[in-house]
């Protein structure tokens, strides 16, 4: 039997085998690990921060930390509700920095904050042709984050309510009725 192609990319097992190996130096297995979980870092981080280019940041961020602290991922977990756990952190920062930067920028004389300020739309609502989306999503970035987590966590990512629960750190009941609370806001939100 002939062996693969040179540029063949190996294949895992599972996560672990593949975290083992990134942790002896390999770099496809740092590859493998990221085209298999970079999509649902993106689609929770776009869920928590409404806009296309933080989201992209913002899992850029998670990967990083991610392989920075790979030795203290426990094999016996899930490397997908540890890597979310990392993923909700770095979107709780970029809510910091925001409030940071946007106290700062009321802060200014106004004619100093007018170049700051960036009033134009974003690109993924100027683009969203479809307003049902639009609405939706403006609502589901006013929730608050301990709504809007597990709400994204479970319905988004399709993860169970035990599973939000470990990487949000709550139980499963909390986890249970924030998402209860976060529909019923988002229905009177949405109407």
């Amino acid at each position: 039997m002939a062996d693969p192609p040179e540029d063949t990319p190996p294949a895992y097992a599972d996560d672990g085998e593949a975290a083992a190996a990134a942790m002896r130096g390999q770099q496809a297995a740092y590859s493998w690990l990221m085209d298999r979980h970079r999509t649902a870092v993106f689609r929770f981080a776009r869920g928590q921060v409404g806009d296309e280019d933080e989201a992209l940041d913002i899992t850029q961020e998670c990967f990083v930390a991610a392989f920075a602290a790979l030795r203290r991922y426990d094999p016996s977990r899930s490397f997908r509700t540890w890597l979310l756990a990392i993923a909700v952190n770095k979107c709780r920062d970029w809510a910091r920095r925001r409030a940071v930067r946007r106290f700062f920028t009321f802060a200014a004389p106004l004619n100093e904050a007018m170049p700051v300020a960036d009033t134009a739309p974003d690109p993924e609502s100027a683009a969203a042709s479809n307003e049902g989306v639009r609405r939706i999503r403006e609502a589901l970035a006013a929730l608050p984050a301990n709504l809007r987590e597990p709400l994204v966590l479970c319905t988004i990512e399709g993860m169970s309510q035990a599973e939000a629960a470990e990487v949000l750190g709550i139980n499963r009941k909390a986890v249970e009725t924030r998402i209860y609370r976060a529909r019923a806001k988002l229905s009177e939100t949405i109407g």
